[in-house]
């Protein structure tokens, strides 16, 4: 049962719809915020400090957001303080947002303010978030902003594994002192459900890892489908973003009720990969060896081919 609706004011515009962006890492969702925050009337953020220690929290512990009154209370503040505009404000932004707003992607230090905000707070009525790994904070947000509207997105496992593996940030959370499977089992997180595969974490092959998170992710995103109103979430196909951005956009628009431009989204993956994304055109899954690839199937064959993706056997 949802929250009684709480309004949040920013910058004297009240909080309506926000609109929050989810996938696992790498699956392309980094695309399509850029596309949104060059959208008029958007402010979206991402990979802001205040939400990322909230947002991380709840992945790593997951009853954290258990608590009820206290876990909506305590995002709706990072967002009351992540969503304001400010140049202040917007110089703790990472590189890759602050890029994707036309600034420089570390700030002036010769200029306390930050070089300026990243938008026009008269020119906002909406607001968005990016933040990475926020579908482990779904539900969450939901109760905290009940009239939310979420977009995921969705790419072939393969590719998402290749990426991973050439990413320090995300091959970080493998690390012995950050793992947590003695006291978070089972763990979203890090896509751990079977004893066998808890057993088996120390000595698996960093592939087998990741393909577990990517696993991990794309359940939580197919039971979120089942539990969450159709004008409350839209899928979204990293692969389709590519190949038909018109339709896309189209989409994407009449769900949200405000124009994302085909032009926009194109400009967005013209500006270069987010996080690893691959160029249009070539598979990052190339990358793996075939030893890599045989492990990544044989961990998400079953999630791979219910979402349409066919296996390197043909299955």
């Amino acid at each position: 049962m949802r929250t009684t609706p709480h309004i949040l004011v920013i910058n004297g515009t009240k909080v309506r719809r926000p609109v929050f962006i989810l996938g696992s890492p790498h699956s392309g969702a980094d695309r399509l915020a850029r596309a949104i925050k060059r959208s008029a009337g958007f402010h979206l953020t991402t990979g802001r400090p205040g939400v990322l220690r909230v947002t991380y929290a709840f992945a790593r512990r997951p009853a954290l957001s258990e608590r009820g009154l206290g876990a909506t209370r305590v995002l709706r503040d990072a967002y009351a303080e992540a969503w304001q505009v400010s140049a202040r404000g917007c110089a703790e932004c990472p590189a890759e947002c602050r890029t994707a707003a036309g600034l420089r992607p570390v700030p002036d230090p010769d200029d306390p303010e930050g070089s300026g905000p990243c938008a026009e707070p008269r020119g906002v009525y909406r607001y968005a978030d990016a933040s990475p790994d926020l579908i482990y904070s779904a539900d969450v947000i939901l109760d905290a902003f009940p009239d939310a509207q979420l977009l995921q997105v969705i790419r072939d496992g393969r590719d998402v594994v290749a990426d991973m593996l050439r990413d320090d940030r995300c091959l970080a959370w493998f690390k012995p002192g950050l793992t947590n499977l003695d006291t978070v089992f089972p763990n979203p997180f890090l896509g751990v459900e079977d004893p066998a595969e808890r057993d088996r974490w120390p000595r698996a092959a960093t592939a087998v890892k990741c393909a577990l998170r990517w696993r991990g992710s794309v359940r939580l995103s197919a039971r979120l489908r089942a539990q969450t109103p159709e004008d409350q979430l839209l899928t979204v196909r990293y692969e389709d973003m590519v190949r038909r951005p018109g339709r896309v956009a189209r989409d994407i628009s009449g769900y949200l009720g405000s124009t994302v431009s085909k032009v926009a989204l194109t400009e967005a993956g013209a500006s270069g990969p987010g996080q690893g994304e691959e160029r249009p055109g070539t598979a990052a899954r190339t990358r793996l060896t075939p030893r890599q690839l045989l492990q990544v199937e044989k961990v998400a064959g079953t999630e791979l081919r219910r979402l349409g993706y066919r296996l390197s056997d043909g299955g």
